[in-house]
């Protein structure tokens, strides 16, 4: 193999030079891309991680609100707790209303729970039916009249040809 001498072999050392410079300057420009793109993406799930958590509270609070309507019943709600308010700690961040409407005798009431997230003023609605509680007694015993013998059940299904013990 002949080597070019002189002149010309700093022109092809210049130039395979040029070459190297080129190649690492547009490996740096794919690697910016790169990182700009993951970046990106990094920051958007860490968003949307976060929107979901503020639904996922926001439900919590909707659930909470619906279950004490159902639990003291829509006439006597407005009397025990407040319809509206800022959540207490760890849920500061939220505020709530409950509106109940009597939709006329023998009607369910229809109960309407709003939560908002006051930094992003998104608002969460659940809207339900709850009919009035039945009966005389305020809080009525809900233990069955007799104890339950769940083994005995147990065995009784996994052995259906055994008979059964009474308790």
């Amino acid at each position: 193999m002949v080597r070019p001498s002189g002149r010309s072999a700093r022109l092809h050392s210049a130039a395979r030079r040029g070459f190297a410079l080129v190649d690492a300057v547009i490996g740096g420009v794919i690697l910016a891309v790169g990182l700009a793109a993951i970046l990106s993406l990094t920051s958007r799930a860490v968003s949307m991680q976060r929107g979901a958590e503020i639904q996922v509270v926001a439900a919590w609070i909707l659930d909470e609100q619906l279950a004490m309507v159902l639990v003291e019943g829509p006439e006597d709600f407005r009397d025990l707790h407040p319809t509206f308010g800022r959540c207490r700690a760890p849920f500061e961040e939220f505020e709530f209303e409950v509106r109940i409407a009597d939709r006329g005798i023998g009607l369910p009431w229809r109960v309407t729970a709003v939560v908002r997230h006051i930094p992003t003023g998104a608002a969460y609605v659940a809207q339900t039916m709850i009919a009035e509680r039945g009966g005389d007694e305020p809080n009525p015993e809900r233990a069955p009249p007799e104890p339950i013998d769940r083994e005995g059940r147990y065995d009784e299904l996994r052995n259906p040809d055994r008979p059964s013990q009474p308790i």
